[in-house]
């Protein structure tokens, strides 16, 4: 009798494989938090250089991530840190930018 199994991905968040995959999961982390340091000093415009800084270390971080990861879960989550990280990026940017007010 043919029964249909299916993988149990309960184990792990991130490897839907059943592989660890410790640098994209690192990578995810910090692109992550990245994002959201970001997207939420992006609120205070005094905060420009932290927010643009920390959109532009996001934005690279997540680009690798994307280039490296190899499931589903590892592509979604930094797919959101990559939007937070360019968001506050942006916003950064048009508040005084990666070195507004520091030279000059």
């Amino acid at each position: 009798m043919a029964q249909t199994t299916r993988p149990n991905i309960a184990g792990s968040l991130l490897a839907t494989d059943d592989k660890p995959h410790p640098v994209q999961d690192t990578l995810l982390a910090v692109t992550l938090v990245l994002g959201a340091v970001s997207f939420i000093t992006a609120m205070f415009p005094h905060l420009h250089l932290l927010s643009s800084w920390t959109g532009l270390v996001g934005i690279l971080t997540g680009a690798y991530g994307q280039f490296i990861s190899e499931t589903t879960r590892e592509r979604f989550g930094l797919v959101v840190g990559l939007g937070a990280s360019a968001v506050g990026f942006f916003l950064g940017m048009a508040q005084g930018g990666l070195f507004g007010g520091v030279f000059g």
